[in-house]
């Protein structure tokens, strides 16, 4: 079974979220919109297949990042989202939440054995 496919997305917290995303936007290009900025891209296996990575910066004072301390967190894409999730429970690794699901895809969070908060998302591709 497949893990991980790639990275889904990079968040980060910083003191001024739309001042970095102008700062960005200017200096190095970023196509900013409300979440930050979004890149395409095509899959090696099959090049029809778009996929994209978001680069998202979030307040300083955001909680979506806990019970992690960190000022970043990571989104990883996966395949069978469920499937992986039951492996990692056998495996004793530290599920915080239910599988929730949207039009864009599948998400869960889990953590690292520093207590990292990682985000795993199964795109709707």
């Amino acid at each position: 079974m497949k893990r991980v496919t790639g990275i889904g997305g990079v968040f980060f917290k910083c003191n001024d979220p739309e001042k970095i995303k102008q700062w960005y936007k200017t200096h190095l290009g970023f196509d900013t919109d409300q979440y930050g900025a979004k890149f395409e891209w095509r899959e090696d296996e099959d090049s029809t297949k778009k996929g994209s990575t978001i680069w998202s910066p979030f307040p300083e004072k955001t909680k979506y990042f806990e019970p992690s301390s960190r000022d970043f967190m990571i989104n990883y894409r996966v395949e069978n989202l469920e499937a992986l999730v039951e492996e990692l429970k056998k495996e004793g690794v530290t599920v915080l939440d239910k599988i929730e699901a949207y039009d864009y895809g599948k998400f869960v969070h889990i953590l690292d054995v520093e207590g990292n908060k990682i985000e795993l998302w199964e795109p709707v591709d």
